[in-house]
């Protein structure tokens, strides 16, 4: 009796340890999807994913890749190829995109959302703003204008979207916030641009040239650079705010050049101030004949060693570097004049200056 008891828990000890064993191959042959599975319905898409949608679908028929030749290299190479990106500034086809996108280009190609492919000649470049403006041959149908923003109400942690053609990868779009404000940014022209914009939206090589957006999707910045040790997004992008762009555009646009305010001088640079523990704008030489030079301000005395005049005021504000002077100036505008608050040996005094076109001379 007991022996056939155990003969049968073994057996059924058996069948389990089969089925466990099986179970696998009966799931996958009774349970397989070998048909195409139902789609799942989905709830309406969020506020905010609505808007995010809503921004793209607007103006990505507005953006296009920028692509230029440099000179001296040879036709059909594609290595040294400059590519970035631009955006539809009117509707006479003008393209706005960065400087360093078209330096040095013998030809440039701009390829729309559509995927036609237009030549494009360059009407004027700003280096000391990072700007340039193209000009798309003659077609029938242009994309509309992105709308235009101002600086003026941003506000650091709103959300901000970036429209590009990062590493070749056509409408690509980006999101994050407005990280700062009134940051500055060295240019190639050896000035420094005010105001500009940092954002956490992911910029990497081939965004450069492209619109930084508001909620609305109107034009807030336009992309220019990155902060990162191996070229790639790390989260610090910044943008040339749109009010410099809505200045300097139309005149290139005129006039294929934008005049450069100043009052011709040589700016220490600002490293010398800070060891120095001086606050302002160290002058470190004077163009001959220049109103400075007219006014009768002094630079340093390399002879001596001795230090100049140093600007620590403009029309009554304090002056802490050259960004501040140099906004001061192109709000001056060519024409106009200044009032300097100067500083040597421990005396100051106040000089008016007139405000002229530095490139030019």
């Amino acid at each position: 009796m007991n022996e056939t008891r155990t003969r049968a828990l073994l057996a059924l000890l058996v069948v389990l340890l089969a089925l466990l064993l099986l179970q696998p191959y009966v799931d996958r042959l009774l349970f397989s999807a070998t048909a195409p599975r139902p789609i799942a319905p989905r709830a309406e898409l969020s506020d905010f994913e609505r808007s995010s949608v809503s921004v793209f679908e607007e103006i990505a028929p507005s953006v296009v890749q920028v692509v230029a030749r440099p000179r001296g290299s040879g036709f059909g190479q594609s290595n040294g190829l400059q590519s970035g990106t631009g955006f539809v500034w009117d509707e006479a086809g003008h393209i706005v995109t960065n400087n360093h996108v078209v330096e040095n280009a013998a030809s440039i190609s701009v390829r729309l959302a559509d995927d036609e492919v237009v030549a494009a000649s360059l009407v004027g470049r700003a280096p000391n703003y990072d700007l340039a403006v193209l000009r798309l041959a003659p077609r029938t149908r242009l994309p509309p204008p992105v709308p235009l923003g101002t600086t003026d109400d941003l506000k650091v942690g709103q959300t901000a979207y970036a429209i590009g053609n990062p590493f070749g990868l056509d409408q690509s779009l980006t999101m994050g916030i407005i990280s700062a404000l009134k940051r500055r940014l060295p240019t190639s022209g050896g000035r420094e641009i005010a105001d500009v914009i940092q954002t956490d939206a992911a910029i990497n090589p081939g965004n450069s040239g492209g619109p930084l957006l508001d909620s609305a999707g109107r034009l807030i910045g336009i992309n220019t650079a990155i902060f990162s040790p191996s070229g790639a997004n790390a989260g610090i992008g910044f943008a040339i705010p749109v009010d410099v762009a809505n200045r300097v555009v139309p005149s290139l646009i005129s006039s294929g050049r934008v005049p450069t305010p100043g009052i011709g001088i040589l700016a220490a640079d600002e490293s010398i101030a800070a060891h120095l523990g001086i606050s302002g704008v160290v002058i470190a030489g004077i163009v001959p004949g220049s109103p400075a030079d007219r006014a009768g301000i002094e630079g340093l005395n390399q002879y001596r060693g001795t230090i100049g005049d140093i600007i620590v005021g403009i029309d009554g504000e304090e002056v802490r570097g050259l960004t501040g002077l140099t906004k001061k100036l192109e709000a001056a505008g060519v024409g106009g004049t200044v009032e300097l608050t100067l500083e040597r040996d421990g005396r100051t005094r106040d000089v008016t200056v007139d405000v002229v076109d530095i490139g030019q001379q």
